[in-house]
C-alpha cells in the first residue's frame, strides 16, 4: 500500500515537475567563492564551474639545460606537467589570469625574485630561459591549471655550484617602500600574525591614480617562508581599483615570511617585499 508521501512524490513525477538540486558554482581559483549562478569569481575573475573534481596533485618534473648551472650564464628551463594516474604528458591547460603557467623563482638569500611566465611548445613543455645570478639553492613554483582538474601549485628546487650562502635572518619589515611609480604601506589584522590563523593584510597604495590591473588581477603576492619551504601565491580578496587592496592569507607555521606583491600602474609593474613574522598561537 503506498504512502501519502510515495503517492504524493508519483504525482510530481508525472507532472514533470520536479527537479534536480541546485547546483553550486565554484571558483576553481578561490573555492571559498561560491554561487547559485553561473558567473565569474569577484575575486581572481574566473569563471565559475559546477562540479569541481577532487583535488588532486600533478606531477611536475623539471629538467635543466646545461644540467650543472653556472651562475650568471643563461640556462634552460624545462616543465613537464604529468597526470598523477598513469604520468603521461598533460598538454591540455586552463588560462588564469591570462596565462597557461605562472613561475616564481626566489633565491635562498631571498634577493632574487622572478614571476614571469614559460612559453608554451608544441609538444605541451613549458620552457623558460633564465641567469642564476650567484650560487645557491633556488626555488621555483609552477601555478597552472590542468584542464578537467583544479589549480596546481608545485615547487621545484634548483642548486647552483658554488659556496652558499649564509642563513637569512629577516626582522620585522613594515616599512612603507618606494616602488617605481608608486609607494606601498602595510598593516596587518592583527598586528601580530599567528601561524593556522586567518591574517589580513591591507596595502595602501599612494598615488592610486592610474592603478590597472596586472596579468589580470589588481594584484598579485607571492609569500616565502625564510627557509623557502612554504610558498604561496595569491590574489586580494578585496580590490577595486582604488588606493587600498585587501589580503587574506592563513601563514602556515611560526616563521618569518617574505611577501613580495605586484601593483601596475599606468603600465609599470611596481613590486616590493615586507618581512612578517609570525608567531605561535597560544
Amino acid at each position: 500500500m503506498f504512502t501519502m508521501r510515495a503517492v504524493l512524490c508519483l504525482l510530481l513525477v508525472a507532472l514533470g515537475v520536479l527537479v534536480a538540486q541546485d547546483k553550486i558554482y565554484v571558483c576553481p581559483m578561490d573555492p571559498d567563492v561560491r554561487s547559485s549562478k553561473e558567473g565569474v569569481c569577484s575575486r581572481c575573475g574566473m569563471k565559475l564551474v559546477a562540479g569541481l573534481p577532487d583535488p588532486v596533485e600533478y606531477q611536475l618534473d623539471l629538467s635543466i639545460t646545461p644540467r650543472k648551472p653556472v651562475p650568471a650564464q643563461k640556462v634552460n628551463l624545462d616543465f613537464v606537467v604529468r597526470d598523477p594516474w598513469k604520468q603521461r604528458p598533460v598538454t591540455s591547460f586552463t588560462i588564469v589570469h591570462e596565462k597557461l603557467f605562472h613561475m616564481f623563482v626566489v633565491s635562498q638569500d631571498m634577493q632574487f625574485f622572478v614571476h614571469d611566465h614559460p612559453r608554451l611548445e608544441a609538444d605541451g613543455n613549458f620552457v623558460y630561459d633564465i641567469a642564476f645570478p650567484k650560487p645557491g639553492m633556488y626555488r621555483i613554483l609552477g601555478d597552472f591549471y590542468p584542464d578537467g582538474a583544479t589549480p596546481q601549485l608545485i615547487a621545484k628546487t634548483v642548486i647552483v655550484p658554488g659556496p652558499a650562502p649564509a642563513p637569512v635572518t629577516l626582522p620585522r619589515d613594515y616599512s612603507t617602500k618606494n616602488a617605481e611609480n608608486m609607494q606601498v604601506a602595510i598593516t596587518t589584522d592583527p598586528p601580530q600574525a599567528l601561524a593556522g590563523q586567518k591574517t589580513q593584510i591591507y596595502f595602501r597604495l599612494n598615488p592610486a591614480d592610474g592603478l590597472e590591473k596586472y596579468i589580470g588581477a589588481w594584484a598579485h603576492m607571492l609569500v616565502g617562508s625564510d627557509d623557502l619551504i612554504d610558498l604561496i601565491h595569491t590574489h586580494p580578496i578585496v580590490a577595486d581599483g582604488g588606493p587600498q587592496v585587501q589580503f587574506s592569507l592563513v601563514f602556515p607555521r611560526a616563521r618569518t615570511y617574505r611577501v613580495w606583491v605586484q601593483f601596475q600602474r599606468k603600465g609599470v609593474v611596481n613590486t616590493v617585499h615586507f618581512d612578517v613574522p609570525v608567531s605561535e598561537l597560544q
